[in-house]
């Protein structure tokens, strides 16, 4: 009888979508995303759906049913059962917002113990971007002074770099040479975190919403997933990352018979006021949904 380990061990070995992924994925200027270990896979979650049920005892396409099913209704549970380890290198800035999901196991390099290298994120002469006029912690496109800030910031940079490695030269105390390092350092850490929580971590740093350098690890990321777990992640994109969530006051507009009626309900609201979040959350799920919004027919803002 093989032990759990020979079988993960035997799984692993001949299941080979993990071959694509032995070199890290290249993010940002000098960060990655790469693949350490994983535990589980689409069969993982039906098996422990069905605890009841031996192996063998269903076909692949009910197995596929079941994820889709367990998706839809949001039954969590069994997603939890398979994980996954990641050596992630990004900006500090990065990171910190990276932590706010309470839900992994994290080990970070240590500035204690360690050196930090000498690595900046820089966005290059076209990759900075104005601040947003509607999202006050969004941004807009491309900033026409991205050269010269570029350059400035090249400069601030090596600065800081000659600072930091002359004071450990002279013997400061590592744990205080680095607070001159700027949120722009590069750090690495491992971290595992289970299949449920990080398809909601994706869902939110995924979106269009997301800052732009903290979404291309989550998109490094669901390649990753993609490949580890077909049919769960089809089902995440169908129900989850691509659906178009309706409250129910959305419901109530669309369920609303004349545009008199809609336009009464969404006053009730607080919708028709300049500037209503929540308004034009509605008419970007209408756009997708390819429904008329009644006070745009009506041309009022």
């Amino acid at each position: 009888m093989p032990t759990d380990t020979e079988e993960i061990t035997a799984t692993k070995a001949t299941n080979p979508w993990h071959k694509a992924f032995q070199e890290p994925i290249p993010v940002l200027d000098h960060g990655f995303v790469r693949l350490v270990d994983w535990m589980g896979d689409d069969t993982a979650v039906v098996d422990a759906a069905r605890v009841s049920y031996g192996p063998g005892t269903s076909r692949v396409s009910d197995n596929r049913n079941l994820i889709r099913y367990l998706m839809r209704h949001r039954h969590t549970s069994p997603f939890e059962q398979c994980e996954i380890k990641l050596h992630l290198k990004m900006p500090i800035f990065v990171a910190r917002q990276w932590i706010r999901h309470r839900t992994a196991s994290l080990n970070e390099v240590s500035g204690r113990y360690s050196v930090i290298k000498d690595e900046f994120y820089l966005p290059g002469a076209e990759g900075w971007r104005t601040q947003s006029t509607t999202n006050k912690q969004g941004s807009d496109g491309a900033h026409q002074l991205g050269f010269m800030i570029d350059s400035e910031y090249t400069d601030l940079f090596s600065s800081i770099k000659d600072t930091y490695t002359i004071a450990i030269d002279k013997g400061v105390a590592r744990e205080q040479a680095r607070i001159a390092l700027p949120l722009s350092t590069y750090t690495e850490f491992y971290w595992k975190i289970d299949v449920h929580n990080l398809l909601h971590f994706l869902s939110l740093r995924m979106d269009d919403h997301a800052q732009q350098e903290i979404r291309v690890y989550a998109e490094a990321i669901a390649e990753i997933v993609s490949e580890w777990m077909p049919e769960t992640w089809q089902a995440f994109v169908d129900y989850r990352l691509d659906a178009v969530t309706l409250t129910r006051l959305d419901v109530a507009i669309l369920a609303s018979r004349t545009q008199s009626e809609a336009m009464d309900k969404a006053h009730s609201f607080g919708w028709l006021k300049k500037h209503s979040r929540e308004r034009m959350e509605f008419e970007s799920k209408a756009a997708r949904l390819g429904v008329s919004v009644p006070w745009q027919e009506a041309n009022l803002e």
